[in-house]
C-alpha cells in the first residue's frame, strides 16, 4: 500500500504548488478532488495530508479523525518523532512472545 511518488514544483496561477504524476490518481481514485495541508517537519522534510470527500461520514468516523489528527499533532511537536524500527517491532514481539488469550474474539 505505500508507494513512492516523485512529485515536481510548478506555477499554478500566481502560486506555487506540486504536481501528482497521472500514476498517484490512477492508483488512489480516492484523493481526487480532496483537500488536505502540509506540515513541515523539519527544513528537509514534509508530510502531506489529503483527506478524501467522504459524504457518507458518520459522527464515530468524525471523531476518530478528530483524535488522530490530536494525535499526530502531538507526536509532530518538537521533532520528536521517529520511523518505526525493525529493532523496535522485534522488541515489541519478544514482549507479547507466549501470551495467550482467554478469549480468542479479544
Amino acid at each position: 500500500m505505500s508507494n513512492s511518488y516523485s512529485i515536481r514544483s510548478t506555477k499554478i496561477g500566481n502560486s506555487a504548488g506540486f504536481r501528482l504524476p497521472a500514476e498517484f490518481y490512477r492508483e488512489h481514485p480516492q484523493f481526487a478532488n480532496a483537500d488536505g495541508w502540509i506540515e513541515v517537519l523539519s527544513p528537509n522534510t514534509a508530510i502531506v495530508r489529503i483527506v478524501p470527500p467522504d459524504d457518507d461520514e458518520d459522527e464515530d468516523s468524525v471523531m476518530m479523525r478528530l483524535f488522530l489528527d490530536f494525535a499526530m499533532t502531538e507526536a509532530l511537536k518538537n521533532n520528536t518523532l521517529r520511523p518505526y524500527t525493525v529493532e523496535m517491532s522485534e522488541a515489541a514481539h519478544k514482549l507479547i512472545d507466549g501470551v495467550e488469550l482467554e478469549d480468542e474474539s479479544l
